[in-house]
């Protein structure tokens, strides 16, 4: 079995059709209130979780906050009230570099409005992505659909079918112990984040296959990035098998649980 997740992850080059309509969509409904920070930020990460992003580059919270601010821009009457914020530094990404605007005193403190921190304006944005373990390599693959489910021995299982691959594929996994939201890469910028003990999903390619598994990892050897991105060492432990190997980031995801 492949797995549809980017091996390495090339720079931003574009949104998907699907995903500039859904923020057009949003401009008209929402306007000025998607120049916020936290709204931008969920939007990119509904964006990674989707199938149509699979071994495409992550979208960054700051790419979406400039597509919604040049939009505003090149519609000078829909966006004279709006609030313009400076751009992120072209040599660096990271969310730090992106300056957020003084607010006004009457609207310090002021809440996201409650409708979209419920999701109400965007529910389709926020659907989750899953993937599921194969009973027949111990290995995560992204799921495509749930087609049915049934009770054993007390706990609830589902078949699944796996992204990329057809019905002789499915296989009935255990809820609990073997689904979960869809794990996402990891970006330079959050070496900083992964820790001793913690679980992760590991691309690792042998002459025969190239999947992902789960392992924890042992020891950590920070050192300096430089312009091709984090370049520390991770010593890891396979769950599947106990073997271990050294990686760099590029190869591991964060499991969300």
């Amino acid at each position: 079995m492949g797995r549809l997740r980017p091996r390495e992850r090339p720079a931003f080059s574009g949104f998907t059709k699907a995903e500039i309509e859904k923020m057009e969509k949003l401009l008209k409904e929402s306007g000025e209130q998607l120049l916020n920070r936290e709204i931008c930020q969920r939007i990119a990460k509904s964006f990674n979780r989707s199938s149509g992003r699979a071994g495409k580059p992550i979208v960054k919270w700051n790419e979406v906050h400039s597509w919604f601010q040049n939009q505003q821009q090149n519609e000078p009457a829909a966006s004279k009230n709006v609030p313009v914020l400076p751009k992120a530094s072209p040599s660096n990404g990271t969310d730090e570099n992106l300056e957020m605007p003084k607010e006004d005193s009457s609207k310090a403190g002021e809440r996201i409005p409650d409708s979209l921190e419920a999701g109400e304006r965007i529910p389709d944005l926020l659907e989750l992505e899953f993937e599921a373990k194969s009973s027949k390599d111990g290995a995560w693959y992204d799921v495509d659909v749930f087609l049915a489910h049934r009770f054993l021995s007390g706990e609830i299982e589902v078949c699944v079918r796996f992204v990329g691959f057809g019905a002789e594929e499915d296989e009935w996994v255990n809820v609990k112990k073997a689904v979960r939201q869809r794990s996402i890469p990891l970006e330079h910028s959050e070496c900083h984040k992964v820790k001793v003990g913690d679980l992760v999903l590991c691309f690792q390619e042998k002459r025969d296959q190239a999947i992902y598994y789960d392992a924890h990892v042992l020891e950590i050897q920070r050192r300096l990035h430089d312009i091709r991105g984090c370049r520390c060492l991770f010593l890891l432990r396979y769950d599947h098998d106990d073997s271990e190997e050294r990686v760099r980031l590029r190869r591991l995801c964060r499991v969300l649980r």
